[in-house]
């Protein structure tokens, strides 16, 4: 008996949950963060591209290349390791290097990445963070680092992982242009455990950065959909006020709802993947398992009070304009409505001005009917006169005699005559 056969994607399928696993990494270390993404439609974007600029990156160190259409690739590049991941809009780049630089988060650390070839990237930078990985040497000496090396009132920090970590970053951009993050590992903490809390710190940040792109789409819409609702409010009140014809309001209301409709479309997949690059920020946090550090704010509570609100606007936004359109719809149907109640009331006297038209108009072919039954008498009494005439002599009697005596057999005849005629026709 031959063996089952497979489905043609078993394999890829099963592999897919496994190729992008951890990095393992030791402290102390360094993570160099890179994330690129092409200004509009990247989600349509040319992916050969994206793989075409890593593999000129890694022709720069001679690393091995990727294989066709890969979406992730981890590869030694010189003494550095580089992670590559294409995701739906977005290319991320990771290098970790072994030790720390004398001098925390030194911008020579991210010329891992070349100028020339960052010039030439397929698209622009949404973020870039530098992630110093150090062991922990004792309370002071991890409070000194986190107050030297980042904004007090702005700085977030949580011990994580059942206290294998200490995982601190203020969310700014340093005059180099890039995130910090540091971790404070446990000697006791594993290689893989390091590699995972890095991980997430760079899908946090990258994550982060994503979604507020739906903040800035909202507030590019804010106006358009103030104008856009003044107009709709103002012809709903044309409605009941009834200041200008059904019709023209009508016309103008389908103009705002066609605007309304683009703008849903222009937005609905921006709302969609806001919401869902906010669940993955909130879970990847919440896999750390966050407990405070020293009396400041962990990184959930920086996103509830720095982050959330943004979200919250993306969510009334869209919830607005769903509301928008929805109310021009039945707007739209309640005109339309009366416009058809307008249109019925107008039919329905043109049929009685019709009515009354065909009443005349049977009224004045009843008029020819008897006009016609007169003139054709007339010319048959004339004719059966001039038939009659020569028996004048025989019977003794005048034409006026027979003319008058022929006059009504004739206009009977007539009248029978032109009564079968009409009713042949109806």
């Amino acid at each position: 008996m031959p063996p089952i056969e497979d489905h043609p994607l078993r394999y890829d399928l099963a592999n897919e949950l496994h190729a992008r696993p951890f990095p393992s990494l030791k402290a102390p270390c360094t993570a160099v963060f890179l994330a690129i993404k092409q200004p509009s439609d990247a989600a349509k974007r040319d992916r050969a591209a994206d793989l075409a600029h890593l593999t000129a990156l890694l022709d720069r160190y001679g690393a091995k290349h990727p294989q066709p259409g890969a979406t992730h690739y981890f590869g030694e590049i010189g003494r550095h390791s580089l992670k590559w991941e294409s995701h739906t809009e977005m290319v991320t780049y990771t290098v970790f290097t072994e030790g720390v630089s004398s001098r925390p988060f030194d911008p020579v650390d991210f010329e891992v990445f070349p100028e020339e070839w960052l010039a030439k990237a397929p698209g622009v930078r949404i973020t870039s963070a530098m992630i110093r990985v150090v062991p922990w040497a004792s309370r002071d000496a991890t409070r000194a680092d986190i107050d030297n090396w980042f904004v007090d009132e702005s700085v977030a920090m949580a011990r994580v992982l059942d206290d294998a970590a200490v995982m601190a970053g203020d969310f700014r951009v340093d005059p180099a242009g890039h995130l910090r993050f540091s971790l404070h590992v446990a000697p006791s903490t594993g290689a893989r455990r390091i590699g995972r809390v890095v991980q997430r710190i760079c899908e946090i940040e990258t994550y982060k950065a994503m979604s507020m792109l739906g903040f800035a789409r909202v507030r590019e819409m804010g106006r358009q959909m103030g104008e856009t609702d003044s107009q709709l409010s103002r012809l709903i009140d044309d409605m009941t006020g009834g200041t200008q014809p059904a019709e023209e309001t009508l016309q103008s209301l389908l103009r705002v709802s066609a605007e309304l409709e683009s703008l849903v479309a222009q937005s609905s997949f921006r709302f969609g993947a806001t919401a869902a690059y906010e669940q993955i920020v909130n879970q990847r946090i919440a896999v750390l398992r966050e407990e405070r550090f020293e009396g400041r704010q962990t990184f959930a509570e920086f996103m509830m009070r720095r982050y959330d609100p943004a979200m919250r606007t993306v969510r009334a936004t869209k919830d607005r304009l769903s509301a928008m359109a929805d109310r021009a719809m039945r707007a739209g149907e309640l005109l339309q409505t009366r416009v058809d109640v307008e249109r019925s009331a107008q039919n329905q006297a043109l049929l009685e001005s019709m009515d009354k038209r065909a009443d005349l108009q049977l009224r004045l072919q009843r008029t020819v009917e008897g006009l016609s039954v007169v003139a054709i008498s007339y010319y048959a009494v004339s004719l059966a006169g001039y038939l009659l005439y020569p028996l004048t002599d025989m019977l003794d009697v005048s034409k006026g005699m027979v003319t008058a005596a022929v006059t009504l057999p004739v206009v009977g005849l007539v009248w029978w005559m032109v009564q079968r005629i009409r009713n042949k026709i109806h």
